[in-house]
C-alpha cells in the first residue's frame, strides 16, 4: 500500500466541532488515522479533548468553540490562521437536543425551540462563516455537517430538532452553491449508539435496528467513516445528503 493510500489526508488540517465525545470523537480518530492534523473543537470538556489528543498518532490540538459564542469563533479563526494559514476540512458535529414528545408543546416552549434551532443551525452557520476565508485558501476544502434523517422523516427527539436538521440540509445545499469550489455535504444517520439523546437505551436502539433492512445499530465509527469518505473519496459530491441509516428511512 502506498503512503498516500495509507495516509490520504497527510498535510491536511481538519477542525471537528463537538470533537471530544461521541460521533465527534470517532470522527477525530478517523481523520487523524488518515494522516490529518486535527483540531478538536470542544465547549466545556477541555480535559476530555486533551485526553483524546494524547491518544492520537501525531500532534493535534484542542480549541474551545462554543456554538453560540461568536467571540470563540473569531478567536478560533485567528488562531487557525496564525498556526496553519488554512483549513482543509471542517466537520460541524456539535449540537444538542432533548427528548420531548412531539405533541408536548408545554415542554417545548418557544424559548427552548429557538435555542435548539439556533444551536443546531445557527451555530453551524456561525462557525462555518468564521472559517470560510481559511477554507477558501485550501485547494480541496470540504465542510461536512452532521445532520439526521429527522430532517426529512419528521421523526426525531423533538419538533425543533427535526426542523433544525431540515434547515441544516437546506443550508448545506445553499452554501454549496454560494461558496464553490469549497464542497459542502451532510451526513445523515438515524439513531446512533451515543449518549446524545438522554434517556435512550441500548435495548431501544437494538429494537429499532431490528426493523431496518440492515438490522444493525449504527455506531459512531460508521458515521466517522462516512465523514472520512466525504473528504477522501466523494470528490465531486457537493450540496448532497449522504444517508447512512441502515435503511431506517426506507
Amino acid at each position: 500500500m502506498s503512503e498516500h493510500q495509507h495516509s490520504p489526508l497527510r498535510g491536511k488540517i481538519a477542525l471537528v466541532t463537538g470533537g471530544s465525545n461521541g460521533i465527534g470523537a470517532a470522527t477525530v480518530r478517523a481523520l487523524a488515522g488518515a494522516g490529518a492534523t486535527v483540531v478538536i473543537g470542544y465547549h466545556q470538556s477541555l480535559e476530555r479533548a486533551q485526553a483524546l489528543c494524547r491518544e492520537l498518532p501525531g500532534a493535534h490540538h484542542a480549541l474551545r468553540i462554543g456554538l453560540e459564542d461568536q467571540a470563540s469563533h473569531a478567536a478560533a479563526a485567528q488562531w487557525l490562521a496564525q498556526t496553519f494559514d488554512q483549513v482543509d476540512i471542517l466537520v460541524n458535529s456539535a449540537g444538542f437536543t432533548q427528548r420531548i414528545a412531539h405533541a408536548d408543546t408545554d415542554t417545548l416552549d418557544p424559548d427552548l425551540f429557538n435555542s435548539i434551532l439556533c444551536a443546531n443551525v445557527g451555530g453551524t452557520y456561525a462557525v462555518t462563516r468564521a472559517l470560510l476565508p481559511l477554507l477558501r485558501r485550501s485547494d480541496s476544502a470540504v465542510v461536512v455537517n452532521l445532520s439526521s434523517v429527522s430532517a426529512f422523516t419528521g421523526l426525531g427527539s423533538n419538533l425543533a430538532y427535526c426542523a433544525a436538521k431540515a434547515g441544516l440540509d437546506t443550508l448545506t445545499m445553499s452554501m454549496a452553491r454560494a461558496f464553490a469550489p469549497v464542497r459542502f455535504l451532510c451526513v445523515s444517520p438515524a439513531s446512533v449508539d451515543t449518549d446524545f439523546v438522554g434517556g435512550r437505551s441500548r435495548a431501544e436502539l437494538e429494537k429499532k435496528a431490528a426493523q431496518t433492512p440492515l438490522g444493525r445499530v449504527v455506531v459512531p465509527d460508521d458515521v466517522a467513516q462516512a465523514v472520512l469518505a466525504c473528504a477522501t473519496h466523494l470528490r465531486t459530491a457537493t450540496g448532497a445528503r449522504i444517508v447512512i441509516d441502515g435503511g431506517h428511512s426506507l
